[in-house]
């Protein structure tokens, strides 16, 4: 929560905790299932002079994600919901749509334009709206962040990362 916003909050209520454990337990279960059947389809039995086989070791992280999404499903089916415990309410989901629509805008954009030209906007975009920066500031910050991950990736490092028309141009 930023210093401009009160701390309370008294928007209606979206999600309960409970209903969160349930989905959240769920999914788990359901990605425990696919880590599980992947394993078995590439061997989970320990090799004589081999060691174990590729799924071995993410057959027994899936069995125990399997297990312990279970346990806290019933739990959460079982146990007695707690009257007015939020999860999340309709403001508090209105600031985490705020961050996360523009972060999946800049991962699109990313593909398009290069890492460093999207994160150059990226950044100065969030100073201005969230930091309440003026763009005179926030524009050379980004773009000075961007060219210091540019050397460091791409010069220093040799990692290359996604470009863009403009790394093109510049000849990287």
């Amino acid at each position: 929560m930023s210093g401009h916003e009160d701390d309370t909050d008294n928007s209606p209520r979206l999600v309960s905790v409970r209903t969160m454990e349930v989905v959240v337990a769920m999914v788990l279960m359901a990605l425990a299932g696919v880590v599980i059947a992947d394993s078995l389809r590439l061997g989970v039995r320990w090799r004589p002079i081999e060691g174990p086989a590729a799924g071995y070791f993410p057959f027994y992280i899936g069995l125990i994600l399997a297990v312990s999404s279970a346990v806290t499903l019933i739990r959460a089916l079982a146990d007695k919901p707690i009257p007015g415990q939020t999860f999340v309410t309709k403001q508090a989901f209105g600031r985490v749509l705020a961050v996360l629509i523009p972060l999946v805008v800049y991962i699109i954009v990313l593909s398009v334009v290069g890492i460093y030209v999207a994160s150059a906007v990226y950044i100065a975009l969030f100073m201005w709206y969230f930091g309440k920066y003026p763009l005179t500031k926030g524009v050379p910050i980004g773009v000075g962040i961007s060219l210091v991950l540019f050397l460091m990736f791409e010069v220093w490092f040799l990692v290359p990362l996604p470009k863009g028309p403009l790394e093109e141009i510049l000849g990287y």
